[in-house]
């Protein structure tokens, strides 16, 4: 049995027809993750380790980011900011979620959203497990169905995360 040798996915190279999509998400990242961060940090009780990692993922993800236009091979890092950013949301699902349940399932939603969107990570860009056919291709319909629904999740999670803060009376 001869073992057939696997190219570098697409998200791993220096490919150029990628490169708009690391750019759009270094530029997604600074804002929905510095919302994510702000958002806790002024209305929930949240302990220093949950901040600093909202923190740590907010400044690293864009930075991996941007620096791995120039060296691809960096992306293998995203997990850091990606599991730090992960952890802390999990760690406030956990423990630090408002009374409000509107706000509540905000947290929630945007778990998720970051969880899927760190899940989408692992498989498309790490492959650690084999990638479907139709969702092999960056720009296929389902993979930019599932990125949309990754972003929908945290976009909502924040509107209602953020809802009693916002919310007369």
């Amino acid at each position: 049995m001869t073992e057939v040798a696997r190219s570098t996915p697409i998200e791993l190279s220096g490919d150029r027809r990628f490169a708009g999509r690391v750019r759009r998400l270094a530029a997604t990242s600074v804002v929905a993750l510095g919302l994510i961060w702000g958002l806790a940090t002024l209305t929930l009780e949240v302990s220093a380790v949950e901040r600093q990692a909202l923190l740590t993922g907010w400044v690293l993800m864009p930075t991996v980011l941007i620096a791995s236009l120039w060296r691809p091979q960096l992306r293998y890092l995203l997990v850091i900011p990606a599991t730090s950013v992960t952890l802390a949301l999990m760690a406030i699902v956990a423990w630090a979620l408002p009374a409000n349940p509107v706000a509540a399932l905000g947290w929630v939603l945007v778990t998720l959203g970051v969880s899927m969107g760190g899940v989408m990570g692992l498989v498309f860009w790490y492959r650690i497990v084999p990638v479907p056919p139709a969702l092999d291709a960056p720009f296929s319909r389902g993979r930019l169905g599932l990125i949309g629904l990754h972003v929908s999740l945290i976009m909502a999670g924040l509107a209602l995360a953020a809802f009693p803060t916002v919310a007369p009376g």
